[in-house]
């Protein structure tokens, strides 16, 4: 088994391989926006108070997007290492490694739900809520919370599973999750009267299902690197290079938490409630756009890591070539989409009338330059495959903190319209990150994948 799975990744012509490990993965990020999108989409339209809930719904997805960091610093630190320790050949410290993770996915659960379901209150109105949504916010956010192990374990391990190049299975792993979701959503929520507390109910029940599917795959026969006792435990000497690499998709993650925090207090204070909704909607469209091009990265990551840690820097290259061509397409064509049909993407939120012209200037300005991101996206991920912790890390902090969270609060001071400042601050971040980003790239990375030097 882990010749075939060696050969595979070492082997295998570039492009087919990163079609066959990366439409599964695209897929599987696709089928999880459901898991984010659904309750949005749901509570948007519940009669008569369905913009209120959406715009409390809003303010707790700095602390659902906190979790999912924290599952991120290890599945992505984690997995590229034991990618990398495969192609050297060594399989035992490799399953080291994912017994450390698991570990320390579990403790950080505890950790986790103890905070946020203690303090939901103070938190959320620190993240933008109003006395008008701070009941929704609520009520979503302490049902939530509890499925904080649940969400761990699927996001975390999920990793490894694609790290070994069973795409397929990691799609099925979101695919249960999100299909269950869809189902039970509108049960919940409409069926039962149970509102947002149906849609968090509906989301941990559909997470947990998906984690015991990670862990018996994990555990079972067909997975080539295997959950074992003797290794679930927190070694330093392990888990050191595991946190220094997944510290970069752990501070995009974290920083998107923030970000949600600086965006919603601005909006909040310059265009109240409605403008909060709208930024709800802008940043769930940005998911929609963001995660399918993780889903490219994440095949590609396998690929990478392992011609890599193997010494077969000409795969590496023709990978990440592959890879940017294809974010690029991807980024230009949600960027298209966002900048001629605002309004229909706003109407699937919701009906409220208000809130929909509001999203519709508001995305213009918001997605200004988002046709260029998928290069940010491939460069800063090929760093994280590389195991070039530093280079991702400085990329990850650049574009929110150093950037784009100044001008969140910098830009206001030179416009009337205060709301349109907000929101500017978003496209002239990104465009000096990705010019950075690029710049950086070429001038370290693609010269450690010079095929001459093998």
């Amino acid at each position: 088994m882990e010749q075939k799975e060696e050969n595979k990744l070492g082997v295998m012509p570039v492009g087919k391989l990163l079609v066959s490990l990366a439409l599964p993965s695209i897929a599987a990020q696709i089928v999880n926006l459901l898991y984010n999108l659904v309750d949005r989409i749901y509570i948007g339209h519940i009669p008569g108070t369905g913009a209120l809930a959406l715009t409390g719904l809003g303010v707790t997805l700095p602390v659902i997007t906190l979790i999912a960091a924290f599952a991120a610093l290890i599945g992505f630190g984690g997995a590229p290492r034991a990618s990398i320790a495969m192609g050297k050949g060594d399989y035992k410290e490799a399953e080291k490694i994912l017994g450390n993770c698991v570990f320390t996915l579990c403790i950080f659960a505890l950790v986790l739900t103890a905070v946020f379901y203690v303090y939901a209150e103070p938190i959320l109105y620190a993240f933008g809520a109003s006395g008008d949504t701070i009941g929704y916010a609520v009520d979503y956010m302490r049902i939530y919370v509890l499925g904080t192990l649940f969400v761990q374990i699927t996001t975390g391990l999920n990793a490894f599973i694609t790290g070994q190049g069973f795409a397929s299975t990691g799609m099925k792993t979101v695919l249960i999750g999100a299909g269950l979701n869809l189902v039970l959503d509108p049960v919940f929520i409409f069926g039962l009267g149970m509102g947002v507390q149906g849609a968090a109910l509906a989301t941990i029940l559909s997470q947990a299902v998906s984690a015991v599917w990670v862990l018996c795959f994990l555990s079972g026969k067909k997975t080539t690197l295997r959950i074992r006792a003797v290794n679930l435990r927190f070694s330093l000497k392990i888990m050191g290079p595991v946190l220094a690499l997944g510290v970069s998709p752990f501070i995009m993650q974290a920083t998107e938490s923030l970000l949600s925090v600086c965006f919603n207090t601005s909006l909040q204070k310059y265009g109240g409630d409605v403008a909060v909704g709208a930024m709800t909607i802008l940043s769930s469209v940005m998911q929609a756009s963001m995660l399918p091009l993780q889903g490219m990265t994440q095949g590609m990551q396998p690929i990478a890591s392992f011609n890599y840690g193997a010494g077969k820097l000409n795969r590496v290259r023709k990978v990440f070539l592959l890879t940017l061509g294809s974010c690029l397409a991807y980024s230009f064509l949600l960027w298209a989409i966002a900048m001629l049909f605002p309004q229909g993407l706003a109407r699937i939120f919701t009906t409220d009338q208000e809130t929909i012209q509001y999203t519709q200037w508001a995305m213009r300005i918001y997605m200004a330059v988002a046709c260029i991101f998928g290069a940010q996206i491939a460069c800063q991920q090929t760093f994280v495959a590389l195991g070039k912790a530093v280079h991702s890390l400085f990329l990850a902090v650049l574009r929110k903190v150093i950037l784009l969270i100044p001008m969140i609060y910098i830009l206001p001071n030179f416009f009337e319209d205060k709301v349109f400042a907000v929101f500017l601050a978003e496209p002239v971040s990104d465009l000096l990150a990705v010019c950075t980003t690029v710049t950086l790239f070429f001038a370290t990375a693609w010269k450690l994948m010079n095929p001459k030097k093998q």
